[in-house]
């Protein structure tokens, strides 16, 4: 896989504050409201849960003793916890949240890099307004991949990752040939966006694939990466500004 380090920002003139806000936000809940991952009971609290979403109603589990099988530790996964707001806000707080450093450091590299783009082209409230929207079609995905494929409607989900990849779904659509500067083999390369960005959906299907096949996800919600991808590449013209200037012919009067 390419990792991707930066992109090109010649043509930005606007300074992506909502960009830098949304960063800063994740960063700070994670830290300070999740205890930097130490405390389950705010996460399981404000995760999205698919059985809410799809019933509507809280669900509270008790906690579990698990073994691990490599070092036969038992450790508590704490259940269910009760959600002090409506579940479909759930939909909105679990977009800010985060399983680890590394899904947060995955996270906050990607929106850093390719949301000051779409920030610079739609503006600050369109961009806002943008990545929420992508973001809670992206938990939808995953809610309704769960409901389709039979699987345990009850384990929550979190991240910024869908609302991410509706940041990228755009970018591909905007700035396909843009290039974007990648590690490959211990080097760093420039690559267009339609190379780097089209390798990364390619994967998440692949892998969203894997798991309609019945094999391990591995904790990933791949159908809200597609899901998330998909809305921002369909709804990114819906929200673009820009708009075609069409020349037309001067009014000329013909005098005989």
């Amino acid at each position: 896989m390419l990792l991707p380090v930066g992109d090109d920002n010649s043509d930005r003139t606007v300074t992506p504050y909502i960009n830098y806000l949304l960063i800063a936000v994740n960063v700070l809940v994670f830290i300070f409201l999740q205890g930097a991952g130490n405390d389950p009971v705010f996460t399981y609290a404000y995760s999205t849960v698919p059985a809410e979403i799809i019933t509507g109603k809280d669900f509270i589990t008790a906690s579990q003793i698990i073994i691990d099988q490599h070092t036969g530790q038992q450790f508590e996964l704490p259940g269910l916890q009760p959600t002090p707001v409506p579940v479909y806000f759930t939909l909105l707080t679990a977009m800010f949240m985060h399983g680890g450093w590394a899904h947060l450091g995955g996270n906050m590299l990607y929106l850093w890099i390719f949301g000051d783009n779409i920030e610079n082209r739609l503006g600050h409230g369109r961009y806002l307004l943008f990545y929420l929207i992508c973001g809670i079609l992206a938990s939808l995905s995953h809610v309704f991949s769960t409901l389709m494929l039979s699987q345990s409607s009850l384990v929550p989900g979190l991240g910024a990752s869908g609302a991410i990849s509706g940041v990228l779904g755009g970018y591909l659509l905007l700035y396909p040939t843009r290039k974007v500067h990648v590690i490959l083999l211990w080097y760093m390369v420039s690559v267009p966006a339609l190379l780097a960005l089209g390798l990364w959906i390619t994967f998440q299907v692949i892998s969203g694939l894997g798991i309609l096949g019945g094999e391990e996800s591995g904790g990933v919600a791949y159908a809200a990466h597609i899901g998330g991808f998909i809305a921002g590449f369909l709804l990114i013209k819906f929200f673009d500004p820009a708009k075609r200037v069409v020349a037309k012919e001067p009014f000329i009067r013909r005098v005989r």
